[in-house]
């Protein structure tokens, strides 16, 4: 991670089909393509790949976030549960439907603690969406007897986890809809895009149509097709899919990579007595998109997060003094920072911001430094970085 560091001409060539025949957007033109739909193509690649019946492309992982749950019937008032640990868009994603977010604890997969689900569980609520981040996954099934009990939908944010999977199953294909980012920086990168994933032939529909304002995409004269409802702009452009299509017939390739200098990493912490990981459940398989451990404290974590800056141990981030990704520093998310007026079901629905406390979250991502996986580090320079990583560690 990230598929940009092992661009060539897989990528080119696929970038130059679309610059040959000129048409930069995925719908229409069909008499200039010279038989080029690289939209198309990214999303059957994806379902194959996936092993799910239907995929959606967007222009991002923000919006595959709120395309699935619109289309699932998420909207003004509902509630859905997210973790304290995910990237500011979860809750962006959310409150552009009207929706309120629930932030709720995670555990020690750094993801979704089922007991602190069922205990947010209120007559608002509508779905639980399980954020794996840096890779990896918490316990699915856990969530899944959850939603069933309480009929809510299952919503399984894998924008940072293709790649890894679940009882063999791929991360991001096994809730009711799935939701991918394809950003700069992810394993698998379109330089923006996203994509909705899903079995359900309903959801599928609603988010085709919902993504690209709202057209039913029925017949092949785009002037004539009707809108069944109401919808907005949310389109890859098929240069970016373009790019997308050569990096999803490389990901067993990337993985294969990202596992190799994971494993050289965790091999050499593993001898720390004072170093533990993140907890993958039963069946799991991480992307090996991160390295995750943790620190037997907050001060000793903060110490070692320094050492490794200043010593040139780069991409390795401590969460809990970050702003995008962890609750506490959401200050613009607590203080309703908005530029538009915020309705007042949304304003009361978040109140509970202004006195809740997440000591539970706070005690594992205080210790939890995480540190990306590069595609492009040799064996070489991976064994050199661990050893100094371990020297750091070992000094403080």
């Amino acid at each position: 991670m990230p598929g940009f560091e092992l661009f060539g001409d897989l990528e080119r060539k696929e970038v130059n089909d679309v610059l040959d025949n000129g048409v930069l957007m995925r719908y229409g033109f069909g008499g200039m393509r010279n038989g080029h739909w690289k939209a198309k193509e990214l999303e059957s690649e994806l379902a194959k790949t996936f092993n799910s019946k239907y995929v959606q492309l967007v222009s991002s992982g923000t919006a595959a976030v709120s395309v699935a749950l619109a289309s699932a019937g998420v909207g003004a008032g509902d509630e859905v549960i997210m973790p304290t640990f995910t990237f500011v868009a979860s809750f962006e994603a959310i409150m552009l439907l009207g929706a309120i977010p629930v932030l709720v604890d995670i555990d020690s997969t750094l993801t979704l603690d089922p007991k602190a689900v069922e205990a947010s569980i209120t007559p608002k609520t509508k779905a639980v969406m399980m954020v794996q981040m840096c890779g990896s996954m918490g316990n699915m099934d856990a969530l899944r007897t959850i939603c069933n009990k309480h009929n809510l939908i299952f919503v399984e944010d894998a924008c940072q986890a293709i790649g890894g999977t679940y009882k063999g199953k791929q991360l991001g294909s096994i809730a009711d809809v799935g939701c991918f980012s394809f950003d700069f920086v992810k394993t698998i990168t379109c330089g923006e895009g996203g994509a909705v994933v899903t079995n359900n032939n309903q959801y599928y529909l609603n988010a085709d149509h919902y993504s690209d304002h709202g057209h039913d995409h029925i017949g092949n004269d785009r002037g004539a097709e009707t809108h069944p409802f109401l919808g907005y702009n949310f389109r890859i452009s098929e240069l970016n899919a373009a790019v997308g299509l050569a990096q999803v017939r490389r990901l067993s390739e990337f993985v294969k990579i990202q596992k190799r200098n994971y494993s050289i990493l965790r091999e050499a912490l593993a001898h720390i007595p004072e170093v533990t990981f993140r907890t993958v459940p039963e069946g799991g398989e991480e992307s090996y998109a991160f390295l995750n451990f943790f620190l037997p404290d907050l001060e000793s974590a903060r110490k070692v997060f320094k050492g490794f800056k200043e010593n040139g141990i780069d991409v390795c981030f401590h969460y809990y003094d970050n702003n995008w990704h962890y609750i506490r520093k959401w200050d613009h998310l607590k203080d309703l920072k908005s530029l538009f007026p915020i309705s007042n079901e949304v304003k009361q629905g978040l109140e509970y911001l202004k006195t809740k406390t997440f000591e539970q979250s706070d005690h594992w991502i205080a210790r939890n430094i995480s540190c990306l996986i590069k595609l492009s580090w040799t064996k070489e320079e991976v064994s050199v970085r661990a050893q100094k990583m371990v020297e750091i560690i070992k000094a403080f």
